[in-house]
C-alpha cells in the first residue's frame, strides 16, 4: 500500500513552490502576484512557471486588471484546484497513518 499512494500525490502540487501557492490561496482566498512572491521568497521567473503550470491545469485562475496604470495579477483557487489540494492533503495524511501504525522509520 505504501508505495501505491505515493504513486497517487498529484505531482502537478508535488513541488515546493506549487504547494506554498495553493496552501496560500486556499486560505486567503485571493492574491496578487507581488503577496505570493513575498510570501514564497521566489522570483518573478520563478514564480510565474509555477503559476502558469497551475493555471494549465485549471487549479488556479487569474483576473488581470490595473491599479493606477501599473498591470495587477489577482490569483484564485478553482473548485478543481481546492478539490485536488484536499485530495492531495488527505494522501499524505493516509501515508502518515500508515507510517504510525507499521512502525516503520
Amino acid at each position: 500500500m505504501y508505495p501505491e499512494k505515493f504513486a497517487q500525490l498529484d505531482p502537478i502540487i508535488h513541488s515546493r513552490i506549487r504547494l506554498g501557492l495553493l496552501s496560500i490561496l486556499i486560505s486567503v482566498k485571493k492574491s496578487d502576484f507581488n503577496y505570493l512572491k513575498k510570501t514564497l521568497g521566489t522570483t518573478d521567473g520563478n514564480l510565474s512557471s509555477h503559476l502558469l503550470k497551475l493555471e494549465n491545469a485549471e487549479y488556479i485562475s487569474v483576473e488581470k486588471s490595473f491599479k493606477g496604470k501599473k498591470p495587477l495579477s489577482t490569483y484564485f483557487i478553482t473548485k478543481k484546484g481546492k478539490k485536488a489540494f484536499l485530495d492531495y492533503l488527505e494522501i499524505l495524511e493516509d501515508l502518515i497513518q500508515y507510517k504510525k501504525h507499521t512502525n516503520r522509520d
